[in-house]
């Protein structure tokens, strides 16, 4: 199945770049490009995309604003969004993660980074860079206030949650993968999976990236600052 890729950048020759890049792969192809965020999310709509490219900052509707309307539209409940950014150390990329991004990465990263990402993304089996996205958003929560970080929003929602399915969010949050959690555990990857799963539909998650800022948000998970 090809995977069908959008881009969002408002640097023309960045686009032309990534598409160049993008269409060299037999398993994907640009099927659009925007310049704003707007532009993004009605591409997203009209093209059919799996995947967003996404810059920040962009003029008019930037790529947070442009994220929250993608995730918020049923329509679009299969699109992936993948935040590109210049300093992976920023305060838009937490919010987008919690917007609804399915992770992030640098614009320094290597081409084989990025075709990589696009795969896992549109798998959504695997939180993108889990452990980078993990400790991205572990510095972020560290600066909170002067409470112990903990949303009791969050806290009351994980209530739902069965003893195994918090076991298995703490692993999530780790930023191990089905295999590796399926090891820890000693269960399947296959049982691991339905937990995820679980987990996310109680919690109202799209992805593993957000079962991540969950398990923060809510202090099951401490960010530990080494």
């Amino acid at each position: 199945m090809t995977i069908r890729v959008l881009l969002a950048d408002d640097q023309a020759l960045l686009r032309s770049a990534f598409r160049v890049l993008v269409d060299s792969e037999p398993d994907m192809e640009v099927v659009g490009e925007a310049s704003d965020g707007a532009e993004a999310v009605r591409l997203a709509q009209e093209q059919g995309a799996d995947v967003v490219l996404m810059d920040i900052r962009m003029p008019g509707t930037d790529g947070l604003a442009a994220t929250r309307l993608i995730s918020a539209d049923p329509a679009l409940g299969h699109v992936r969004v993948v935040i590109l950014t210049t300093f992976e150390v920023d305060d838009y990329v937490i919010q987008a993660l919690r917007a609804g991004a399915s992770g992030f990465l640098g614009k320094g990263s290597e081409p084989e980074e990025l075709l990589s990402a696009i795969r896992v993304a549109a798998g959504g089996e695997a939180l993108l860079s889990p452990a980078a996205t993990k400790g991205l958003i572990a510095r972020f929560l560290a600066r909170g206030d002067d409470g112990d970080g903990a949303d009791p929003a969050r806290a009351e929602r994980l209530d739902a949650l069965t003893g195994r399915e918090r076991e298995v969010l703490v692993q999530v949050a780790g930023g191990h993968s089905n295999d590796e959690i399926a090891e820890r555990l000693e269960v399947s990857p296959l049982t691991v999976k339905t937990h995820v799963n679980r987990a996310m539909a109680k919690l109202g998650a799209r992805d593993r990236a957000q079962l991540v800022v969950i398990a923060y948000e809510s202090g099951l998970v401490r960010p530990r600052m080494d």
